[in-house]
């Protein structure tokens, strides 16, 4: 039986995604994957568990992608724009935890302190539900928060950035380096992703699933010829993209839509409040770096990475805007990650003041 239901979920998955890729939709593999696998589990009543094996492989590919980034990423054009990059990190990360506090204080039986907060923190949408689960929160609630505020990003970036008057042709922003198809770089890939997990465990690094193969690609991309990247081929791509939504569309309930739905119009409302404040945020690094309000907008925007580096090179936008959303995502996942451990801080501190 669960080998019928997984054959037809990976099938529609596979179908659904490639409309929605030649669609433009974003974050089209993983939308496919929770449509199906969530159609599944709501349709027979029975969650849809991803074995251990491709589960462990998906969260290293992740991390994988996310330290794409960092290790293409020159050391002293990161630190030029670290001041304005940590300013608007910590402004939109203030903003993400009082939202995620506020949801939690109008559901507390339904919402955690800790899935409030990682429902709004802005970008990192793929790893958010993977950091959920592994920080036991619900990751249901926060992979549904994430990409509803993912796909309002995605469509009203080219709505709003075609108003803006464009820098130019300055320069593209650049990519972050393409897959390489040699063999042993596949399986130095595969490798990283299953062990860079349980050797962070180990070493007691936190979210180790996702910062063990995070740090390892770092690590390890610093050490490889000129040219060679660890970026994963499109093939472990898609799956890795494909299996985060299979985890997060198969284990819906009723119930649990029910609980989303009833925090619909707030969590809309926290979404739109941190997108207004990005916006505001966009305007002191107009002076600050010297660049237009189109590329401090795109640099602050929160999320939709993807649509973000199309825009940037299409309109010929500075390294502002990478580097920008880079530091910030470093700055959000250190955050995240330590957590459990900040909020049992501030509940000590409450409790010494009898707050």
């Amino acid at each position: 039986m669960a080998v019928a239901r997984w054959t037809v979920v990976v099938a529609a998955s596979l179908g659904l995604g490639w409309l929605f890729t030649r669609w433009g939709v974003p974050a089209a593999w993983i939308l496919a994957a929770i449509i199906c696998s969530a159609a599944m589990a709501l349709g027979t009543g029975k969650e849809l568990k991803l074995a251990a094996f491709p589960y462990t492989l998906a969260r290293g590919l992740i991390g994988m992608l996310a330290a794409l980034p960092m290790s293409v990423a020159a050391g002293g054009e990161l630190l030029r724009f670290l001041p304005p990059g940590l300013f608007v990190s910590i402004l939109t990360v203030v903003v993400g935890i009082l939202g995620g506090m506020l949801l939690h204080r109008a559901q507390p039986r339904a919402i955690s302190w800790e899935t409030g907060i990682l429902s709004m923190l802005p970008g990192g949408a793929s790893m958010m539900p993977m950091l959920a689960a592994e920080l036991g929160a619900d990751y249901r609630y926060v992979s549904l928060t994430q990409y509803l505020r993912l796909l309002v990003v995605s469509f009203s970036l080219p709505l709003v950035t075609a108003l803006m008057v464009l820098p130019g042709d300055r320069g593209g922003a650049g990519g972050f380096g393409q897959p390489s198809h040699t063999w042993w770089v596949i399986l130095l890939v595969v490798a990283i992703a299953l062990v860079g997990g349980p050797v962070a465990k180990k070493l007691r690094i936190p979210a180790p699933y996702i910062f063990g193969p995070m740090l390892l690609t770092v690590a390890v991309g610093l050490a490889l010829p000129d040219g060679t990247t660890l970026a994963p081929i499109e093939p472990l791509q898609i799956f890795a993209f494909l299996a985060i939504g299979w985890i997060c569309g198969g284990s819906l309930s009723v119930d649990a839509l029910k609980a989303f739905a009833k925090q619909l119009p707030a969590t809309i409302g926290f979404i739109a409040a941190l997108m207004a404040v990005c916006a505001l945020s966009a305007w002191p690094l107009v002076w600050w770096l010297n660049i237009t309000y189109f590329e401090a907008y795109l640099a602050t925007t929160p999320g939709a990475l993807e649509t973000v580096l199309a825009l940037a090179a299409e309109g010929g936008a500075t390294a502002a805007v990478v580097a920008v959303q880079l530091i910030r995502i470093i700055f959000v996942l250190g955050i995240a990650s330590y957590l459990p451990q900040l909020l049992n801080l501030g509940r000590g501190w409450k409790r010494r003041h009898g707050r």
